[in-house]
C-alpha cells in the first residue's frame, strides 16, 4: 500500500476540490457559460473559434488559457516543487487564490472577461500547487484523471491484480468533493450571482491559515 497519507492531505484534497467545483459551476451558469477550472473544454472551443474566424470570441478564450498557465506558473515561483509536503508554501499560494477569487468578482458582475481570466488563474495556481504525494496524483480541479485512475483499479480489480485502496479513495473523495461544490456552488449562484465566488474565497483562504498554523505546530512540536 506504501505510505499512508496524513489526515491535512485528505482533508485538503476535499475541501481544495469542493472549491474547484464550485468555481467551475459559476462560469457555467455565468455569462461565459463556460469552465474555469481546467482547459479542455476551453481549448476545443477555442479550435471551433479559430475555425469560424471569430476572433474576438477566439481571445476570450484563448485569455482562459494564458491565465490558467499563469496561475500554475506562479504555483512554481511560490512552490517550486510539483511534490507535496509539509513546510512548502502552501499558505502563501492558498491566500493567493483566495485574492484573486475575490477580485474576480466584482469584475464578473460587470460581465468583464477580465473577470474569467482572473479566476481562471486562480484556478491554476490551486491546481498546480501540489500534483503528488508519495505517489498519489492530486489534482483539485479536474476530474478526468479521477475518473481515469478509477477505471484502472476497477480494471485491476477485475483481473486480480492488488489494489491500490489508498490511490481510488483519493480519487473517490476528489470526485465526491468536487460534485458537492458544484451542487452547493449552483445553489448559491442562483441565489447569490457572482457574490457566490465569495463563499469558494473565503473557504480558500480559511484552508490557507489552517495550513499555516498547522505547519508552524508541527515546527514547534518537533523543536
Amino acid at each position: 500500500m506504501g505510505v499512508q497519507l496524513p489526515r491535512w492531505v485528505w482533508v485538503g484534497a476535499f475541501v481544495l476540490s469542493c472549491i474547484g467545483g464550485m468555481v467551475n459551476v459559476a462560469g457555467y451558469l455565468g455569462f461565459e457559460h463556460q469552465a474555469i477550472t481546467h482547459l479542455t473544454g476551453t481549448t476545443t472551443l477555442l479550435g471551433d473559434a479559430l475555425s469560424e474566424a471569430a476572433f474576438d470570441k477566439a481571445l476570450h478564450l484563448g485569455g482562459v488559457i494564458v491565465a490558467f498557465v499563469l496561475g500554475a506558473m506562479l504555483s512554481g515561483l511560490i512552490i517550486q516543487d510539483s511534490t507535496l509536503r509539509l513546510g512548502r508554501r502552501y499558505g502563501v499560494a492558498l491566500t493567493g487564490v483566495s485574492l484573486l477569487l475575490f477580485a474576480s468578482i466584482p469584475m464578473l458582475e460587470r460581465q468583464w472577461i477580465l473577470g474569467a481570466w482572473t479566476a481562471a488563474m486562480a484556478c491554476g495556481l490551486q491546481n498546480a500547487m501540489a500534483t503528488t504525494y508519495s505517489g498519489a496524483v492530486i489534482r483539485t480541479t479536474h476530474l478526468s484523471g479521477m475518473f481515469t485512475d478509477l477505471g484502472i483499479g476497477l480494471g485491476h480489480a477485475l483481473r486480480g491484480l492488488p489494489l491500490q485502496t489508498r490511490r481510488l479513495r483519493l480519487s473517490a473523495l476528489i470526485i465526491a468533493g468536487f460534485l458537492s461544490g458544484a451542487v452547493l456552488g449552483a445553489w448559491l449562484f442562483r441565489a447569490l450571482a457572482y457574490r457566490a465566488l465569495a463563499v469558494p474565497a473565503v473557504l480558500t483562504g480559511v484552508v490557507g491559515l489552517a495550513y499555516t498554523v498547522h505547519r508552524h505546530w508541527k515546527r514547534h512540536e518537533v523543536s
